[in-house]
């Protein structure tokens, strides 16, 4: 697996980019792994405690009109608090990719009414040539990452109140008995 680095100028963490253009016309294979001052990066526009792996394997194969089809999975291993105990925690994610990529102007070709809603299976867009699939990496971990973790068997409780609410108007009450005398 080849291991890349963030783009010294780049705000995402991890770029890396592939030209439609160079990718041989059988596909080619592509396994990537994240450095360690790459994960931190991610870790911390992710909001997780740590990220000690992140990886992705794509195939990527080239499709009619100058499109690009990336398949594969991204797998990683994510450092979070549990919600419940606030202990630390990992878990496991492994998340499918298989997305077109379609120039811009071939995709809006395709669709009769520019201004209707985006379809699900609509292509990506495909934007000067290049796909970043270290961005594409980054979004698939973070669609993948559990908002809520719990570690197992953390149960929430709720706290026991110790004497029964005296409602919104207990204030008031006070104050009418403080002013009649009773």
């Amino acid at each position: 697996m080849r291991e890349h680095k963030p783009h010294p100028k780049s705000a995402t963490p991890w770029r890396v980019v592939v030209a439609v253009a160079d990718v041989a016309e059988t596909g080619e294979h592509m396994a990537l792994v994240a450095d360690a001052e790459t994960r931190r990066g991610i870790a911390r526009m992710a909001g997780l405690r740590e990220l000690p792996r992140l990886q992705a394997n794509f195939d990527l194969l080239p499709h009619g009109g100058g499109g690009l089809r990336v398949t594969g999975q991204v797998s990683a291993t994510v450092g979070q608090h549990c919600v419940v105990t606030l202990e630390p925690l990992e878990n496991e994610i492994r998340e499918d990719v298989d997305l077109l990529y379609m120039p811009a102007s071939a995709a809006a070709a395709t669709d009769e009414d520019a201004a209707a809603a985006p379809k699900w299976n609509e292509p990506e867009p495909l934007i000067g040539g290049v796909v970043d699939l270290g961005a594409l990496t980054t979004e698939f971990l973070i669609l993948g990452i559990d908002p809520y973790p719990r570690k197992p068997g953390a149960v929430f409780e709720p706290p026991r109140d110790q004497k029964p609410d005296a409602g919104p108007f207990a204030a008031l009450e006070g104050l009418m008995k403080d002013r009649n005398g009773h």
